[in-house]
């Protein structure tokens, strides 16, 4: 396993974007995140990083499974650092952000997939 840690909470508007087809992500961040950023963003425990995703590789998160498809210029940064970067479940190969990570899925993540404890893993 590349990454693994556990959701804890979450920001009042941090599932907003999941409802917007032209947006369909979510950001996420060590529990310990600024405050001015906890009301957007998914925050989980400090993760046990062991090695950088890569493409390929699939990401589960709350039980579903997804393909990363692309990988931002700073997101394994920030990931590796922050416990943070947005995951965007649009796919493609080309990265919407510099701090972006794009996934593929044949099911769609929704703001009901979201739960204290949930994972998010990496092989």
């Amino acid at each position: 396993m590349k990454f693994y840690c556990e959701v804890t909470s979450w920001g009042e508007e941090s599932l907003l974007f999941l409802d917007d087809p032209n947006a369909n992500f979510i950001i996420i961040f060590n529990n310990n995140a600024p405050e001015e950023l906890v009301s957007f963003s998914v925050l989980h425990t400090p993760a046990n990083y062991n090695e950088d995703p890569a493409v390929g590789d699939t990401m589960i998160i709350c039980d579903k499974a997804f393909t990363i498809t692309a990988i931002g210029d700073e997101a394994l940064h920030t990931l590796r650092e922050l416990g943070h970067c947005t995951l965007s479940f649009r796919g493609g190969t080309t990265p919407e952000r510099p701090g972006c990570i794009m996934l593929q899925g044949d099911v769609p993540f929704t703001k009901d997939d979201i739960k204290m404890g949930a994972t998010i893993e990496i092989h």
